[in-house]
């Protein structure tokens, strides 16, 4: 595993992911509550981006489509689809869907990056 370039530390702003690509990888890196945060970037429901109006609070991330909620620090389900946005599709995909953890990468700060473990 090596280290990778991911974000300048000075273009995070508290709370407010962003996206970022890393080779073939889409990744959401967050600071929170003084922490830098680094998960898979789609969410696991119905791989929506997160960085797109994401919510991020209390450690963890809410996914703006369906309010799946995950925790930042090890990835795990805290909630799976308890609001479908699009109410009969929503409701079928998250029952078809798999419940799954939200992949998570170690961070580092190095000459201003944040850097990411891949």
């Amino acid at each position: 595993m090596e280290w990778r370039n991911a974000v300048l530390l000075a273009k995070l702003k508290p709370s407010k992911p962003k996206m970022v690509n890393i080779g073939m990888k889409t990744l959401m890196v967050v600071e929170d509550e003084g922490v830098v945060h680094a998960t898979e970037g789609l969410c696991r429901h119905m791989r929506w981006p997160l960085g797109l109006g994401g919510k991020v609070e209390d450690g963890c991330v809410t996914c703006p489509l369906h309010q799946t909620r995950h925790r930042m620090d090890d990835g795990s389900l805290e909630e799976w689809s308890p609001f479908p946005l699009f109410p009969p599709y929503g409701k079928l995909v998250g029952k078809m869907s798999k419940k799954k953890d939200l992949p998570i990468y170690d961070t580092r700060i190095q000459d201003g990056y944040v850097q990411v473990r891949m």
